[in-house]
């Protein structure tokens, strides 16, 4: 199986910016199978929410529209680690942020939607944007 780690997480003020990375580690045969990786965040009391997938065979990137333009994601097949630079923080984006790794299996709704299998989820990095 696939361990996903995260890190980067923080305080900051309004308009400042944090780098998240995320780890993906495990036997070679489980990491090869990964096709997409993601962001998702969840504010609490809140639902959870896609904000950034890359497609890790090819460059394809997609974003929620909140975050478009602010944030990037990134993937480095080398080291199997997925990045999310996000410039510009507001408020409202502070939520748990988590990792997420999906195969080809499983449900496939789109690449932010909640509902896509994504097989193998991080334990979250926590980031708090002060006004």
């Amino acid at each position: 199986q696939v361990q996903l780690v995260e890190s980067g997480g923080g305080s900051v003020q309004a308009g400042g910016s944090l780098r998240l990375s995320c780890i993906a580690s495990g036997p070679w045969e489980y990491t090869h199978a990964i096709r997409y990786m993601a962001w998702f965040r969840q504010a609490p009391g809140g639902q959870r929410e896609g904000v950034a997938t890359t497609y890790t065979r090819g460059t394809n990137t997609y974003y929620t529209d909140s975050v478009r333009g602010r944030f990037t994601v990134s993937h480095d097949s080398a080291t199997n680690t997925l990045y999310l630079q996000m410039n510009s923080l507001k408020p409202a984006d502070t939520a748990m942020y988590y990792c997420a790794a999906r195969t080809t299996a499983g449900t496939w709704n789109g690449p932010l939607d909640p509902t896509t299998t994504f097989v193998y989820w991080g334990q979250g990095t926590q980031v708090t944007v002060s006004s």
